[in-house]
């Protein structure tokens, strides 16, 4: 297991989660200014109905036509953009960063098993893992015991000597 990699991955899963929560936000974001647009185009079209019978109190025929095809109008607009608003995101998008999303959580699902592997190993045969890395160590304390002989055979030989 390396950690320079599980920090790419975490980053990439990261990065992605960004994006496709962007890419929600902007999608619900239009889709409530253009719910919100429908709805006030919608109470245009309620006001000239109601405008069209008040015209039909008051006069029978010429402004009762034209409120009432407005107010038809209106509606139609509204319910077109409902329909508009109600539709999926891009799909190119969402998907690239599905796909990216994915490879990130199967990457980091495989360090992770590395590491159960190397803990798990290190667990049943803990000698393996300590061994290496005092092999070093060992040589460092065995060369430095020589030393210290060394020194001492020759000041018993210089001692011998005089």
């Amino acid at each position: 297991m390396n950690t320079e990699n599980v920090v790419k991955h975490l980053r990439v899963l990261w990065r992605t989660d960004r994006i496709i929560a962007d890419i929600r936000l902007r999608h619900l974001l239009i889709g409530v200014g253009l719910r919100a647009f429908a709805a006030l185009i919608a109470a245009f079209g309620l006001l000239m109905l109601e405008l069209s019978a008040y015209f039909a109190l008051v006069q029978l025929w010429s402004a009762i036509a034209a409120a009432a095809i407005l107010g038809a109008v209106n509606f139609v607009i509204a319910a077109v953009l409902f329909v508009i608003a109600g539709r999926a995101p891009s799909g190119r998008d969402i998907e690239l960063a599905n796909e990216i999303h994915g490879a990130s959580i199967e990457a980091l699902q495989l360090e992770a098993r590395a590491l159960q592997a190397q803990v798990s190993g290190a667990v049943h045969h803990p000698l393996s893992t300590i061994v290496p890395a005092l092999l070093p160590l060992i040589a460092i304390i065995i060369k430095n015991l020589r030393t210290p002989a060394k020194a001492s055979a020759d000041a018993t030989s210089a001692e011998a000597r005089s």
